[in-house]
């Protein structure tokens, strides 16, 4: 029987949801600077739904997020210990399907969901040290402002406002609004909310365009709400920030969102790397324009 393999990671995910647990939400402070799921021979970080999945696998205790092949653990000149077991992770494929006539005119892209299997570091033996080492860990004061965080926010040219009541973003005027940092609990707290709204801010028309305007209680509305919860999740483990849940009441709505289309974790997953991505390459933007 051909296997559904969105049906299948949905299913892990819908699983730890019903846990009462989202698997994003992790102690990052303890281990910052080695957060982020990597190829250990690419160094290139794994995206969207891959980020979530190596975490749920790095409760195995692991030391650090980096990852290979079972052919690139041999390239690189070690090999994976016996009898360990790798992770799944995935890819989308675009495949060329030409119509009946085998006209090439014709022919249309189709996405297909692709598995391949991954293991840690800490699963391989005589490996170089330049493989398994990750990046030096980052140091902070978790009472403080953070000043690395802080200038990332400000690079992003978002306008957030500090020293509101609440915390949101109005799309309508396309601003954060932000309580003072003195009515959080701690760094971790306010920068996951930062983040969250953030994320948000990057879905405005005129950024990465997607759909804000559905309100309470909708799928729509839930699905955003997931996105700007994996974008606050990304950006916390990159900066060292322990997770934060925004509202433990969403669960519930996510996982009747997941039940209900199983693709649609996938899809938060890809755009809050997206939105990620896009912060990052604003804060790129402006150090190099103030380097200049």
């Amino acid at each position: 029987m051909k296997r559904d393999l969105y049906a299948e990671v949905s299913a892990r995910i819908i699983a730890e949801l019903e846990r009462g647990a989202a698997p994003w939400i992790k102690s990052w402070s303890a281990t910052a600077g080695q957060n982020v799921p990597q190829n250990a021979v690419t160094n290139r970080p794994y995206s969207g739904c891959n980020v979530i999945l190596l975490w749920l696998a790095r409760s195995r205790g692991w030391t650090t997020p980096r990852f290979l092949t079972f052919k690139q653990a041999i390239e690189a000149g070690g090999h994976v210990r016996k009898g360990e077991h790798g992770t799944k992770v995935y890819f989308v494929k675009q495949l060329q399907i030409k119509d009946d006539d085998g006209d090439e005119a014709g022919a249309r892209l189709v996405k297909m969901l692709r598995e391949y299997t991954v293991f840690n570091v800490d699963q391989c033996e005589n490996l170089p040290d330049g493989i398994k080492a990750g990046k030096p860990m980052r140091v902070r004061n978790p009472d403080a402002r953070d000043a690395l965080a802080d200038q990332f926010l400000h690079s992003t040219g978002a306008d957030i406002r500090e020293g509101n009541g609440e915390a949101y973003y109005l799309p309508s005027r396309d601003f954060i609004s932000m309580p003072t940092y003195a009515a959080f609990k701690g760094a971790d707290h306010f920068y996951n909310v930062a983040f969250h709204e953030l994320t948000h801010w990057t879905g405005h028309k005129s950024r990465l365009d997607r759909d804000l305007k559905k309100r309470f209680g909708s799928y729509e509305y839930a699905a955003e709400e997931l996105v700007a919860e994996l974008g606050a999740a990304f950006l916390s483990a990159e900066f060292g920030f322990d997770g934060n849940l925004r509202n433990a009441g969403y669960i519930a709505t996510w996982i009747g969102l997941l039940k209900t289309d199983k693709r649609a974790f996938f899809t938060a997953c890809n755009r809050a790397s997206k939105a990620a991505d896009y912060l990052r390459g604003l804060a790129l933007a402006d150090t190099a324009a103030t380097a200049a």
